[in-house]
């Protein structure tokens, strides 16, 4: 067994310690990986160091990084369906949603390797005759990159690409419920002949890895996305070495919807919105905002259609829904689940394991409903991240925008409206890092992706990811130097 990647050779745990990664299909065992302690984080970050000071990687051009990321393309592009399925086992995702997955990654590293090479500085019009200055960017050095669970190829490419297109070099590590895909990234990126040190992976959980990882003096950079609490202990670690840091903590996002949306469209996304991936989306519309005197037909018609979602094994024809990616998780969703029917929400469907006796040895759990939600219950404050919907009414605009706002989050949500000045007035107001109009989901490499408050600070994806991987350098050259004579003028 060897699946870290050290320094440019597949190597085991120095301490052997494995780990089994479930399918949470069945609960079955899918592989045995290897598992870094502290001595393996030395080892990476001490490679990923020594490539950054002494190898070649810094003081590549632009353009030889462009052409090292669109070999990553092309190996992305040749290993898309092999990919794909070992994304599906492992998430419990579809196979559509895999491939999907695979598709996004390939253009976000095809679209860094088009913008690495686009804004390598400026000139300042200083107005001081003979001076030149000139604003650079460098790399910020070795950086530690932590992907969650719920979309590993996909969140680790909207940090490793950029990362390696301002010339850094990496340690990295996927959840270790969900590593078999981010191990295969790696043998195909490691096939492109990137120089040895310059992309490390890890295997193993927070507390034996990721803080390791995190706390190491020779890490530069920290980006990472998961849940708030653990952000926030990476966030003081960060602080205490004054360490640059990304955050992408999650969300609890409004699906608000006017009495004059398309309503067909309207619940078709509305469905989407929060029961994609069993809900397991840091974007996922987990909120329904209705408007009142829609929300009996709406909200009938999403029960009826959210109670007909087919449920599976991901790699089985015809299936829309996947497990929960592992027993606990679900168990906490559950829990969830029991706290809102405490707190007086209205079951309206689901709410329970499927009786399905093929899905009883996975990780299911049937798309789950909630009426007469309000801003006081847990459901509804708090990120469940899973197969569950609340709804909230609302009469007036003020009042959608202010539930809507109504939230220590702010990642993304949307608007639906029939109204283009309505649509455009509620998604300025609205505090949430991604807006949608009559849509959801949706994302492009070209725009940005972060959010408010506990959603995290920084932003991934566009020409501000980029940034977050490169510092500025402001470089003055006097090309006329003559004696300034501001001290010692008698002398004169």
């Amino acid at each position: 067994m060897a699946d870290l990647y050290i320094n440019g050779s597949w190597t085991g745990a120095a301490d052997g310690g494995t780990r089994d990664v479930l399918d949470p299909a069945d609960g079955s065992v899918l592989a045995h990986v290897d598992e870094a302690g502290k001595s393996d984080v030395d080892d990476a970050v001490g490679a990923a160091r020594r490539a950054f000071d002494d190898g070649p990687w810094r003081t590549t051009t632009a353009g030889e990084r462009a052409t090292a990321l669109r070999a990553i393309v092309d190996g992305l592009r040749t290993n898309r369906e092999d990919l794909a399925r070992i994304e599906s086992l492992d998430t419990g995702k579809t196979i559509a949603e895999a491939e999907t997955d695979v598709d996004d990654i390939t253009a976000v590293f095809d679209y860094y390797a088009d913008t690495a090479g686009k804004d390598e500085g400026r000139v300042v019009d200083t107005g001081v005759k003979g001076a030149i200055s000139r604003i650079v960017y460098e790399p910020i050095g070795v950086c530690a990159l932590i992907a969650p669970w719920n979309y590993p190829l996909l969140q680790m490419s909207w940090k490793l690409a950029p990362a390696l297109a301002a010339g850094n070099t990496c340690v990295i590590k996927p959840s270790e419920v969900t590593p078999l895909a981010t191990i295969e990234l790696v043998r195909i990126i490691a096939a492109t002949g990137l120089p040895a040190g310059v992309l490390n992976l890890l295997l193993g959980d927070g507390a034996g890895t990721g803080a390791p990882m995190t706390e190491h003096p020779g890490v530069d950079m920290v980006s990472f996305t998961g849940g708030l609490e653990t952000g926030k202990r990476i966030m003081a670690t960060c602080a205490a070495d004054v360490k640059n840091v990304a955050l992408e903590l999650g969300g609890k996002n409004p699906n608000v919807v006017f009495d004059d949306a398309d309503f067909d469209s309207a619940v078709d996304y509305a469905l989407n919105a929060v029961f994609f991936h069993s809900g397991q989306v840091c974007s996922a519309g987990a909120r329904l905002i209705i408007q009142e005197n829609l929300h009996d037909r709406f909200v009938d018609e999403l029960a009826r259609r959210a109670a007909r979602i087919k449920l599976g094994r991901g790699q089985d024809e015809g299936v829309e829904v996947g497990p929960l990616v592992s027993e606990a998780h679900r168990a906490k969703v559950e829990r969830y689940i029991q706290t809102a029917k405490d707190e007086g929400a209205l079951l309206r469907c689901g709410g329970k394991r499927p009786d399905d006796p093929a899905l009883a040895d996975g990780f299911f759990l049937e798309p789950t409903i909630f009426d007469r939600c309000d801003r006081t219950m847990t459901i509804v404050r708090e990120e469940v991240f899973g197969p569950v919907l609340s709804v909230e009414t609302f009469v007036s605009e003020d009042e959608a925008v202010f539930l809507a706002n109504d939230t220590e989050f702010g990642l993304a949500g949307a608007v639906w409206t029939a109204d283009a000045g309505r649509g455009q007035r509620v998604a300025q107001r609205l505090r949430h890092g991604t807006v949608w109009i009559n849509d959801y989901h949706p994302y492009v490499p070209q725009a940005e992706w972060g959010g408010f408050g506990k959603s995290g600070i920084g932003r991934e994806l566009g020409p501000t990811g980029l940034e977050e991987y490169r510092e500025s350098k402001h470089i003055w050259q006097n090309t006329d130097p003559a004696p300034m004579r501001w001290f010692n003028r008698q002398e004169q």
